[in-house]
């Protein structure tokens, strides 16, 4: 499994969990296997994201490739109306 997506499974925004279930919608439709972590099962795991994607505000969703960072919901969102969601996937 070589995606990893960062979520938040407790959140107050609807538009987080919009973007969140986008995301998770787009990967279960093309068959894509994933790795979800939530990172409300601990700090550590929030800090080990906003880490990895060099960003100490980061908030979720943010994807990954092994280690490599795809990016956010806005670049996710920027590469499916393009055509380009493989390669936003690093596929």
């Amino acid at each position: 499994m070589s995606i990893v997506v960062y979520f938040s499974s407790v959140s107050g925004s609807r538009e987080l969990k919009q973007q969140q279930s986008q995301i998770f919608s787009f990967l279960d439709s093309k068959k894509i296997k994933y790795q979800a972590v939530d990172i409300t099962q601990g700090s550590e795991i929030k800090e080990e994201m906003r880490k990895k994607t060099g960003n100490p505000a980061a908030l979720p969703p943010q994807v990954f490739n092994k280690d490599v960072y795809c990016g956010d919901f806005s670049v996710f969102y920027e590469a499916v109306e393009t055509g380009k969601a493989e390669a936003f996937f690093k596929l």
